[in-house]
């Protein structure tokens, strides 16, 4: 989900690259043998095989005034007018900017849509094996390693640097490349309809669990995006592949998907164990099991992932054995520790005390054992009510568990 509430990065230009000289970041990176170019197809074509060779699996173009973007207006509204976004109350803020793209970017013409695969390991196909290890503390696949939007960003300037260098290659051709080169990278972080801008230009469909799918690829990949000032042609949507399938619908364990191609955001395990702040329902506690950092399982369960495909980004790779921790190693963490191994992950989004609210409720569901219960009343009265009070649930279903046990 977009959010805008994080900062914005500053505009960049060739103007503001030559200002600071000793920055190694900005620059300039040198082309050699560079090819010919006789249309802006060529520029594009050539501008992918950059995107590649930098860790991007594709990469789609699209105007920032493609009609999109006032479709999808109306579209959010109806869907905030049901009240699915939950505690997510930026999704109320910069309609004028999600409408009209071009006014976020002065400047720019063309939207380059990026996907990064992210999986390290490939997932056994339509299996949901989380479920089968109820003592272990299950965080989504794209957060185990690097918060990815770093990356993402850093990889995207890398790329509109690259692309500066060639410009005067491409003076013939009336694309803007003989005006001041201006562009800005995103990921995550300003309002802009990403997962449409993605499908628009081509880098797949829109599943019934509302994430992108791609064909070759699966869905385990990651999106961000280029504003340039180059006016560069659109690249065309693919056809839909969903077919009659509801597999992602059937398996959501608290039925947040509400109709194919609608998600109800606040009941979403993603949404609750990430962006919920404060007491999560008891109607959802025993559908998030062992969850206590987003859900994989309508990905897991899609058999478009059959094709998903293992990253060549070193920052995915998973921290501090977050692939294979139980929940009680988990729980153990203190807030310095916490501190220090969620440096640079998306883990550090939740807090603390979310964090430990939502191992409580994996350890409510694990097994029962003495051990889980002593380890919980360890912590009772120790950080807020919030905390106590799922506290207090997760010892009652452990005891439940040992006295079904020994009856």
């Amino acid at each position: 989900m977009n959010n805008d509430s994080q900062p914005d990065l500053p505009f960049l230009s060739t103007k503001q690259l030559s200002s600071t000289p000793n920055d190694a970041s900005t620059k300039k990176i040198a082309i050699t043998h560079a090819p010919v170019f006789a249309t802006a197809t060529d520029v594009k074509q050539w501008i992918k095989t950059q995107a590649q060779a930098l860790g991007f699996a594709d990469c789609g173009f699209l105007s920032v005034h493609h009609p999109l973007f006032t479709q999808q207006i109306v579209q959010l509204q109806q869907w905030l007018d049901k009240g699915y976004e939950g505690q997510l109350q930026f999704m109320h803020n910069n309609h004028h900017l999600r409408a009209h793209p071009e006014q976020l970017v002065e400047g720019a013409k063309t939207i380059i849509s990026v996907r990064m695969d992210y999986l390290t390991q490939t997932p056994t196909p339509r299996t949901i094996s989380d479920n089968d290890h109820p003592n272990q503390g299950i965080i989504a696949r794209y957060a185990r390693g690097r918060d990815y939007h770093k990356t993402m960003r850093s990889r995207l300037k890398q790329l509109a640097l690259t692309i500066e260098t060639m410009l005067p290659e491409w003076r013939h051709l009336n694309i803007g490349s003989e005006k001041d080169f201006i562009f800005r990278p995103f990921s995550d972080s300003a309002p802009i309809f990403e997962r449409p801008i993605a499908e628009a230009a081509g880098l797949g469909w829109t599943g019934k669990h509302t994430l992108l799918i791609n064909k070759q690829a699966g869905s385990f990949f990651v999106l961000g995006e280029l504003f340039i000032s180059l006016e560069l042609p659109d690249d065309e949507p693919v056809k839909e592949h969903c077919g009659s399938c509801s597999a992602c619908i059937d398996i959501c364990p608290t039925q947040a998907i509400v109709a194919p191609y609608e998600l109800n955001a606040s009941a979403c395990i993603s949404y609750l164990t990430i962006e919920h702040d404060g007491i999560i329902d008891t109607k959802y506690r025993h559908a998030i099991g062992n969850r206590v950092f987003g859900c994989d399982d309508c990905q897991l369960i899609c058999p478009w992932n059959r094709y998903a495909n293992i990253t060549p980004v070193e920052d995915f790779a998973p921290r501090h054995n977050l692939d294979n921790s139980s929940l009680l190693e988990l729980w153990q963490w203190s807030e310095e520790e916490f501190m220090r191994k969620t440096e640079g992950s998306p883990l550090r989004r939740t807090g603390y005390v979310n964090f430990l609210r939502n191992i409580t409720i994996g350890l409510g569901n694990a097994n029962g054992s003495q051990q889980t219960i002593a380890q919980l009343q360890s912590k009772l009265g120790v950080h807020n009510e919030m905390l106590d009070e799922h506290i207090t649930w997760a010892i009652a279903e452990q005891r439940d568990k040992l006295k079904m046990a020994e009856s």
